[in-house]
């Protein structure tokens, strides 16, 4: 049984589509209204939309052609929905990339989508130089973005700073693009080994604003709009620029990183309505001493993806601030949230329901689509988001996109009222004493306690070759951790969940291992018990 939320659902684009070009069309009356805020200025609607021309201008004169790819390593600023829109513009395929790898990454990066170009952030260039001075390498030019920073003294190659060089090109028209045709690549997480090029229609961009933004989240031209999650992922590249700039909102654009006096900074300063986060975050959020008065801030809305947000943050961040978090699940792959919770429809503990214009199913191990409430199975996704495959990487593509159906590699189940819990991703669950066990479940229950600022829950094998879960705990006080309170945490968890859930170890760390979107990494907890037996924090077994 595959499960989607009723309601009439938008238009189509037609054929000939280009994102940038719909956008220029909805925002031509708009031209003063600020579009965005950066570290370093202003842009305005009408600003932007010359930009964005003189930019696919500057493409062609460069010689790329429709097609072309242009790597985009870039701190979020003005420049960068100026350089990724231009992009679209011309008919370029921009492939936007983590700000925060390797020089061996970009290596693999540039050589994969075989870029012709480099748009790069001044602070950047020094870790690019070393990717781009690597032997098979196509880039011909590159683009730096000065805001806020000099232009580099030595490069790799001839380049333009963004500064000098745009106001010098010609505006260009908007190339005759297909709603189907390739707009755009992302590279989705390499934890289980190199990256895969996820790659984006330019329909799909308009799918996830006009499934997402308006219907759900509400938007509209008198929001300002403030994301915690960077363009270069799925998920901040709605937040910050298909989202607000279908609607004529305003964005809020922060280069450094989300910190908590980071992000107070910005919801004091310039008063966003709508910030959008994830749930490590906002814990950190909460525990800081210099969390702001609900009076000081004009939220109205916020929304939580990355990882499920547990029930216990939710419900402080409502009281704190008055305002809710509308958690959901989106992806790479999917490109934004496709199961969420809605306004005034928020259930903390749970992902919601299926956006509307998605289908949703549970599958079990054989593939059989599960109808009973309460089961876990993997989760199914049937919506027109979906990317059409990982370039050059066909078998991670057939096991990933099957038909009309993407599998999001997450373990979910519904309840009796129809909404859907979060379990795990499928390499995290655990089968203890031959039931599943979501280590989500077991996390959330620790943070409930009052000494918990973190959690992560891994299985290990106990003497007798049996799955236990054992828990890594980050207090909000480390002078606390010792035998008495992992004696206390255990006991606290058995007396919410069924007894073969609690944690048979308890480990105090200063801090879990994450990515750079704040996913907890649990293989590297794995990986580290199983060289040492301990990840180096305090481990007390009971």
């Amino acid at each position: 049984m595959s499960f989607q939320s009723a309601g009439p659902l938008p238009a189509a684009p037609s054929e000939r589509f280009n994102f940038a070009g719909h956008l220029g069309s909805l925002n031509r009356d708009r031209s003063a209204r600020l579009a965005y805020i950066d570290d370093a200025g202003l842009l305005t609607y009408g600003e932007l939309a010359e930009q964005v021309a003189r930019f696919a201008g500057g493409l062609a004169g460069l010689g790329l052609r429709a097609e072309d790819r242009a790597l985009l390593l870039m701190h979020d600023c003005i420049d960068w929905p100026v350089a990724f829109l231009g992009c679209l513009q011309a008919g370029v395929v921009p492939v936007a990339v983590n700000t925060l790898l390797t020089a061996d990454d970009y290596d693999f990066m540039l050589s994969h989508c075989r870029a012709r170009a480099a748009i790069v952030s001044a602070g950047l260039v020094p870790v690019l130089s070393q990717a781009l001075g690597a032997p098979g390498q196509t880039v011909e030019h590159l683009l730096i973005s000065t805001r806020g920073a000099a232009m580099p003294a030595t490069l790799p190659l001839a380049a333009s700073d963004l500064t000098q060089w745009l106001p010098r090109q010609p505006a260009a028209g908007v190339a005759d693009t297909r709603a189907d045709d390739i707009a755009f690549w992302l590279y989705s997480s390499g934890s289980t080994g190199r990256p895969k090029g996820a790659v984006h229609t330019h329909a799909n961009l308009y799918w996830t604003a006009a499934l997402y933004a308006q219907p759900v989240l509400g938007l509209s031209e008198n929001d300002v709009c403030f994301s915690a999650a960077k363009l270069f992922f799925a998920y901040g590249l709605g937040n910050a620029l298909s989202f607000p700039l279908s609607v004529g909102a305003t964005t809020v654009l922060m280069a450094e990183r989300p910190t908590p006096a980071a992000v107070f900074a910005r919801w004091q300063n310039h008063q966003p309505t709508v910030f959008f986060g994830a749930p490590t975050g906002y814990a950190g959020m909460l525990a800081s001493p210099d969390l702001p008065a609900r009076k000081s801030v004009a939220l109205r809305l916020c929304s939580s993806a990355g990882e499920a947000l547990p029930r216990e943050i939710g419900e402080r961040f409502t009281a704190q601030f008055g305002c809710e978090i509308i958690d959901g699940i989106g992806s790479t792959e999917m490109l934004h949230i496709f199961l969420s919770n809605r306004p005034g429809d928020v259930r903390y503990g749970s992902t919601g329901k299926p956006v509307p214009g998605y289908q949703v199913e549970l599958r079990d191990d054989a593939g059989q689509t599960i109808e009973a409430s309460e089961t876990i199975g993997d989760l199914f996704i049937d919506g027109p988001s979906a990317a059409l495959m990982y370039w050059a990487d066909r078998r991670r593509s057939l096991s990933t996109f099957l038909g009309n159906w993407t599998r999001s590699g997450d373990k979910y189940f519904r309840d009796a009222d129809g909404y859907y819990v979060y379990a795990g991703r499928g390499d995290d669950m655990l089968k203890v004493s031959g039931q599943y066990v979501s280590p989500f479940e077991v996390e959330s229950t620790l943070m409930q306690h009052a000494a918990v600022l973190e959690a992560a829950v891994i299985g290990v094998n106990d003497e007798n070759g049996l799955t236990r879960a054992r828990a890594f705990v980050v207090l909000k006080d480390a002078t606390q951790a010792g035998d008495a309170l992992a004696t206390e945490l255990q006991g606290f968890v058995k007396s919410r969940l069924a007894p073969h859930k609690y944690p048979r170890q308890i480990d105090f760390l200063a801090e879990l291992p994450k990515t750079a979107t704040g996913k907890i990494q649990r293989f590297r907890l794995r990986e580290a018990q199983q060289q040492s037996g301990s990840p180096g924090g305090q481990s007390l077994k009971t």
